[in-house]
């Protein structure tokens, strides 16, 4: 029997977009300060060589430099003010993270509630000053190293101009992120990374096509292509839909002098707890060394060359330690962020719910740690799938840009969330309707007085 908030669910419309007020200012909010992120990209470092960066940019499209353009919006090509992007944030949250699950006193504070997880996003955000200024030091360098750099400029004042404007754009941008969050609709950073993304794909669509006009590349490459995009965002749209539903038992319960019967429910367990995270992690982890030692040149040191040669998309260690990071991320994001056995066992003891022939308690969070892992070798398998088959048939076909399952992940994935966030939100107003009108005619129907009786 379908529930009353299912039902209301399935008949909201969109319609309604023009009556939620509070929705409508969430998105304008959300959308001036995505056009203020597309505007910054456009605002050089000072100092730098365009046309130099722009040759070198084009020649590097099809490798690193097109994977690193992609995730920071065409940013990094154009050396804007978000050169570096919000890799930063995202690494430091991985570090943050790690430490959390292993010292005693960050995972006491993460317990404390709002007051703990404010503090950990405070550190958060000292690491990600700390590793921002060491990637633009090291991004710095590379550049000048690389004769990216008007004439005329000395070494120091590049190096110095280049590391505050970098450190600086990649703080506001974590600002940013927070307020959309906050006070917009949808995650700030994954809309952050969405945007770029999507506004590098007109560019490289005309691209394809050009080659393909041109005869660079065959008709059947280009159908081809464009049905393995096709079926990857199907794929990837009924693989985050995909659910495990666990049995939930609760007893009869009385209540005074009425007894209750017991009811059951599912609890939903998703086949990819962890969403997106895991293949933001690992491509974050990937672009920082690569991003440096490519533009660092000639002048790069053996350790630099060698994974520069080894660690481009589509060579075999990349693709190596690009599966393992994400396998890695997923069992350790859904463990120790998404789904903890131990608390949902423990919530459901509290309620009085269980699992029909487990225990509660312990026993109950066994049995969940052995589900979720058995879900999550088929979750890791497919993102790993996602994110990395694409890698290899667009090395294969030698596709003129870089396209990579893990930016269709991301769109699709921030799409489905942004979508449901709405919709949750045309819910909520809905139901604010429906107890205003309820109000209004409990407040209209006023009982008439009656006249005294004349006996």
């Amino acid at each position: 029997m379908v529930s009353a908030v299912e039902n209301m669910a399935a008949n909201t419309s969109w319609s309604a977009l023009g009556k939620a007020t509070d929705l409508r200012n969430r998105i304008l909010f959300t959308l001036g300060l995505l056009i203020v992120y597309r505007l910054g990209t456009f605002i050089p470092v000072p100092g730098i060589d365009g046309v130099a960066l722009r040759q070198f940019m084009e020649s590097a499209g099809q490798g690193i430099g097109g994977m690193v353009s992609m995730f920071t919006g065409g940013a990094l090509g154009r050396m804007g003010i978000f050169a570096l992007g919000i890799m930063p944030y995202i690494s430091a949250s991985i570090i943050v993270q790690l430490m959390t699950s292993m010292v005693p006193a960050l995972e006491q504070m993460k317990k404390e509630g709002a007051q703990g997880q404010k503090k950990i996003n405070q550190y958060t955000r000292y690491g990600t000053v700390a590793l921002a200024t060491v990637q633009a030091y090291g991004l710095s360098v590379g550049l000048f190293s690389g004769d990216f750099v008007q004439d005329g400029i000395t070494q120091s004042y590049f190096i110095f101009s280049c590391m505050i404007t970098l450190v600086g754009g990649t703080m506001f941008l974590m600002w940013l992120g927070e307020q959309i969050t906050a006070r917009g609709i949808g995650n700030g950073i994954s809309l952050i990374i969405f945007v770029g993304i999507i506004a590098e794909v007109p560019a490289a669509l005309a691209q394809f096509f050009a080659s393909g006009r041109s005869g660079a590349i065959s008709p059947g490459v280009i159908i081809g292509v464009i049905v393995m995009v096709i079926g990857t965002i199907a794929f990837v749209v009924f693989m985050e839909r995909a659910l495990r539903k666990i049995h939930i038992q609760y007893p009869r319960r009385q209540v005074g002098m009425k007894v209750y019967d017991g009811g059951s429910s599912h609890l939903p367990v998703k086949v990819n707890p962890a969403g997106v995270i895991p293949a933001i992690f690992a491509s974050s982890l990937l672009l920082l060394p690569v991003t440096i030692s490519t533009f660092s040149g000639n002048s790069t040191s053996p350790v630099m060359s060698w994974m520069l040669a080894n660690f481009g998309p589509g060579q075999p260690l990349y693709l190596l330690f690009f599966i393992a990071m994400i396998v890695f991320f997923a069992y350790f994001y859904t463990f120790n962020v998404s789904f903890k056995p131990d608390d949902v066992a423990d919530n459901l003891k509290n309620q009085n719910g269980f699992v029909p022939g487990i225990r509660p308690g312990k026993k109950t969070a066994e049995y969940l740690e052995y589900v979720v892992n058995r879900v999550l070798v088929l979750g890791a398998a497919y993102l790993a799938a996602v994110c990395v088959l694409p890698e290899i048939l667009r090395g294969q076909f030698a596709i003129p840009f870089y396209f990579g399952g893990t930016s269709v992940l991301i769109v699709v994935s921030v799409t489905m969330d942004t979508i449901q966030q709405v919709q949750s939100h045309l819910l909520a107003q809905q139901y604010e309707g429906l107890i205003e009108k309820s109000n209004l005619r409990g407040k209209g129907k006023t009982r008439k007085k009656r006249s005294p009786i004349r006996k």
